[in-house]
């Protein structure tokens, strides 16, 4: 088998799936679910932190994860999950020693205050740092894995939310029109020659509500609109439907009455059967609710996957179920 597997829902040589959402519609769990999905069949992936919240730690029931590649969790089929939270002032400090040689001088330069001061102050400068260390490591050659080209198969970065993922990704070609030569600016190129290369796609979270969809198809607009390559529309938290489409109409408030003479040989009062058809009528509508929020979504011309709403909260049982939906969805690893 080779890696990363070809999907439906992203180019075959894609290997930086940048997982962005509204807050809210679980962005962290499915970009952990989406890490575990392309590392089973025996890949390798990397699963990025980028806000400094720890939330992939604590998906994954774990000590806070440090400036540092670590083997988080094991995909089926013998594949690896590593996990990074990269830190903006670290990521300086190697900057500055890969491109500089400074070494001893970078170190120097964190006790004095400088690289907080830069990484802080500088316009832009946190993000180039966020976005490059990612990147790297999705140019970075294989040098323990025989037959393997690169030494992640592939790289899932918990990327901020859908209102600045756009300025967030882009920000790399301001840069690299401010600095005419020099590393900075080789840096900055390369990083964007990755961002819009079908080497990535920008994957965008959200739920079946009003909102939340509004703002996925902003940023949709958006990245089409800065050249950056928008890949599915992962629907998260989706409910399981309780009455078929054609059923929905009959449980109406009409139907209290019905409902009651059918429950009463059970020992189902009025009461209760009343509030038992107030229940379906609320589901009723919420289902055509999320049908029209469907219909919405399919208009912007990117796959959608839905994910199933797991009630008693995400917990490791659960991002391997939602990486197996993901899976089947996508169409799977190659045998």
């Amino acid at each position: 088998m080779s890696q990363p597997w070809p999907s439906r829902f992203w180019p075959t040589q894609c290997r930086l799936h940048i997982v962005t959402g509204k807050g809210g519609t679980g962005k962290t769990t499915v970009a952990a679910a989406l890490a575990l999905a392309l590392a089973e069949g025996g890949g390798r992936v990397l699963l990025v932190e980028v806000e400094g919240r720890q939330g992939i730690a604590q998906l994954f029931d774990t000590a806070p994860l440090p400036y540092e590649e670590r083997s988080i969790a094991i995909a089926p089929g013998g594949g690896e999950v590593f996990a990074l939270a990269i830190d903006p002032e670290q990521a300086l400090l190697e900057y500055l020693d890969m491109f500089y040689k400074l070494g001893r001088a970078g170190k120097a330069l964190k006790r004095f205050g400088a690289i907080d001061f830069a990484t802080t102050v500088a316009p832009g400068m946190r993000d180039v740092l966020l976005t490059g260390k990612a990147c790297e490591a999705v140019r970075r050659t294989a040098s323990d894995r025989p037959g393997r080209a690169f030494a992640y198969d592939a790289v899932v970065m918990d990327a901020p939310p859908t209102g600045r993922i756009t300025r967030f990704l882009n920000v790399n070609t301001e840069v690299a029109g401010l600095a005419r030569v020099g590393p900075v600016k080789n840096q900055a190129e390369a990083v964007m020659r990755v961002l819009t290369s079908p080497q990535t796609a920008v994957h965008l979270t959200t739920v079946l509500e009003e909102m939340p969809v509004q703002e996925t198809l902003d940023g949709i607009e958006d990245l089409r609109s800065a050249g950056l390559p928008v890949g599915a529309v992962l629907v998260n938290m989706v409910r399981t439907a309780y009455l078929a489409t054609g059923k929905r109409a009959a449980v109406s408030a009409a139907a209290e009455k019905r409902v009651a003479a059918l429950l009463k040989p059970y020992g189902v009062d009025t009461a209760e059967a009343g509030a038992l058809a107030v229940l379906g009528r609320e589901h009723a509508e919420r289902l055509t609710l999320e049908d029209n929020e469907r219909r919405v979504l399919e208009e912007a011309g990117q796959p959608v996957v839905e994910l199933p709403l797991i009630s008693d909260g995400v917990d490791l049982g659960g991002l391997y179920e939602l990486a197996a939906v993901l899976t089947a969805a996508a169409g799977g690893p190659e045998e």
